[in-house]
């Protein structure tokens, strides 16, 4: 049955060593319960509370997500990886989507659902692998550094250790705040944690960091256990009034690029560290883990969170031996179990997730080093990419403006051969955005 099931074999596989490696593999990824929905509770706050997303719902969802497809990983894809909604995506719908472009969060559902649909059909062809490979080398590397970039910017904004000002537009906080004060403490906390590379360190320093917050009266706890709260007000809540304009083309290709290059990223890195690629270097079952990404991803717009998709702390599950999908269905039974203490993920503070944010980004910065600092066709547009991430706020703008400045700088310095249809006929495309935002 467990072979059938998650591809366990008795003879090569512990049954042990695989529960052990998905609950480690939570612990390291069980955060997101944590920051998701204070991430989306900024939606209340800065715009509106008529145009938020119930913290306690987003909660939920984000839950229900989770386990939906990583049981889809675990039964129908067979490998030790988990699946939540997306960091750095869940930045891009709220900050974005939502405050930046001004669009309603059903607006931003609608965008992934259409996404998740789009990346399923990919994933049953070959044109997910063209679109991929089309794209160059030093974007892809620069945008996942530009993202944690910006995430770790949201972070320390969240926390209060960036203020806004009026003369630099940025400054540092007072330490004299207690939120501050707590937020610095949670950041050399979790830091020592992961730098002692203790399991779960990231989920232990937002927790320890709660409940410091307790006596400086900063966190507010009501309650320990509790049933899971219901996702009605966000559940299948789609606006299609604007899904043929270019906006909604443009973040929905956001949406579809980040969580393809994330996915693939994480997927190879981790099956690269497990053994688990064969001798021309591909990934067995490739197709079918891109197919459980993209159905967790629709089937996470309609309970009503962001894009679901694989996390590369799935390695620290891996690295304690998992290699099936009972790894993955054990990190399922805990987010199912966890469904049931909300109370303590929803008490949590932005002064004890905005540390995990900012190292969050930091392990996202790491690809920096493979950019070819040396070649500017490719530095140049890599360098702006990171750069206008978080100075722009828009993961999007980075994204775009990145990869007009890389066709333009080549087609002036005559590097034909560096380009190719599919970039071309997207940088038409982004430009024929910014364009239409003049008339807006």
């Amino acid at each position: 049955m467990l072979n059938t099931l998650f591809g366990f074999d008795s003879s090569k596989h512990s049954i042990k060593t695989e529960i052990i490696a998905g609950i480690t593999t939570f612990l390291t990824m069980a955060y997101i319960l944590a920051i998701n929905p204070d991430m989306f509770a900024d939606l209340g706050k800065i715009l509106g509370e008529e145009y938020g997303m119930p913290k306690d719902a987003v909660f939920t969802a984000t839950a229900l997500a989770a386990i939906v497809g990583t049981l889809i990983m675990a039964i129908y894809a067979k490998k030790p990886f988990g699946l939540a909604p997306g960091m750095g995506l869940n930045a891009f719908f709220v900050y974005n989507v939502c405050i930046g472009m001004g669009y309603s969060w059903q607006f931003a559902l609608t965008a992934i659902l259409i996404e998740g649909i789009v990346f399923i059909i990919l994933s049953a062809t070959n044109v997910r692998d063209y679109i991929v490979n089309a794209f160059p080398i030093g974007l892809k590397q620069a945008i996942g550094v530009g993202i944690g970039l910006y995430i770790a910017f949201i972070g320390l904004q969240n926390s209060g250790i960036i203020v806004p000002n009026a003369t630099t537009s940025v400054a540092l906080g007072k330490f004299n705040d207690p939120k501050v004060l707590l937020a610095v403490i949670g950041l050399l906390i979790t830091s020592a944690l992961v730098l002692k590379k203790v399991k779960g360190g990231m989920l232990i320093g937002i927790l320890i960091t709660t409940i410091i917050g307790i006596p400086m009266g900063i966190t507010h706890i009501n309650g320990f256990a509790d049933l899971p709260p219901s996702i009605a007000p966000i559940c299948w809540q789609f606006d299609w009034k604007q899904v043929f304009s270019i906006d909604m083309l443009i973040v929905v290709f956001t949406f579809l690029f980040m969580d393809m290059f994330d996915t693939m990223g994480t997927v190879v890195g981790v099956s690269v560290k497990a053994g688990m690629i064969d001798k021309e270097g591909k990934v067995d079952g490739l197709s079918k883990i891109f197919m459980a990404d993209a159905v967790a991803t629709t089937a996470g717009a309609c309970f009503g969170t962001n894009t679901t998709t694989t996390y590369i702390e799935s390695s620290a599950g891996v690295a304690e031996g998992g290699r099936t999908g009972l790894t993955a269905f054990t990190i399922a039974v805990c987010f199912i179990l966890a469904l049931f203490f909300s109370p303590v993920f929803l008490a949590v503070p932005s002064a004890a997730t905005g540390p995990v944010l900012a190292i969050v980004g930091v392990v996202m910065c790491s690809p920096v080093s493979e950019i070819n600092w040396k070649d500017y066709s490719e530095a140049i547009p890599a360098f702006f990419t990171m750069l206008l991430m978080p100075l722009a706020y828009s993961i999007s703008d980075g994204i775009m403006l990145g990869l007009i400045i890389y066709v333009f700088i080549n087609l002036l310095a005559g590097n034909f051969k560096k380009l190719n249809v599919t970039i071309c006929i997207l940088t038409v495309l982004f430009i024929t955005h910014y364009i239409t935002m003049l008339f807006i």
